[in-house]
């Protein structure tokens, strides 16, 4: 793991032996092994939750999805959905003039509206509408009346302040 030659760990032992001393020596060993014991026991609780995390997610389930979603053909679901029975995609491929042809089947009508929805409504075509001009010039517009001159009385303004009372003289006191 750390790639420590025999002659490396003498050389960490002499100086430790000189560092420490010879009394302390055992006892700063037992603590060593004690530190790397103890990281051990968390790395492998840290491995066992980890996988439990991986159980949880079921990460097979999430892979499962991303490769359905990178299969998905938009093109194919399109052509299902517009073109179910495969008329239009042989009228587009056939040869209308050969003798063999055989027109596709005429698309059915709009199925009716349940009568849960309400009643029916008219299928009855609606009658065409005149295309309304884009630019209707001046001279084809009629002209509207002159005003008549204003009668004998103005007309009223639409708003009218209300009137202040007038001050009142100052009387004297006697």
């Amino acid at each position: 793991m750390f790639d420590l030659a025999w002659s490396e760990i003498a050389l960490i032992g002499v100086v430790a032996l000189v560092v420490i001393g010879p009394k302390d020596l055992p006892e700063a060993i037992r603590g060593v092994a004690r530190g790397i014991a103890k990281l051990r026991r968390m790395a492998s609780e840290f491995q066992g939750q980890a996988d439990e995390l991986v159980r949880e997610a079921n990460l097979d389930e999430v892979r499962q999805s991303i490769n359905e979603i990178r299969r998905f053909n938009v093109r194919d679901e399109i052509t299902r959905a517009v073109d179910k029975d495969g008329s239009i995609r042989k009228t587009f491929t056939e040869d209308p003039l050969k003798p063999s042809y055989t027109p596709p089947p005429a698309t059915p009508a709009a199925a009716p509206v349940p009568e849960s929805f309400g009643p029916p409504a008219p299928l009855a075509p609606e009658p065409p509408r005149p295309a309304a001009p884009a630019f209707i010039p001046p001279s084809a517009v009629p002209a509207a009346p002159a005003p008549q001159a204003a009668a004998t009385q103005p007309a009223a303004p639409a708003f009218v302040p209300p009137a202040e009372p007038a001050p009142t003289p100052p009387t004297q006191q006697s």
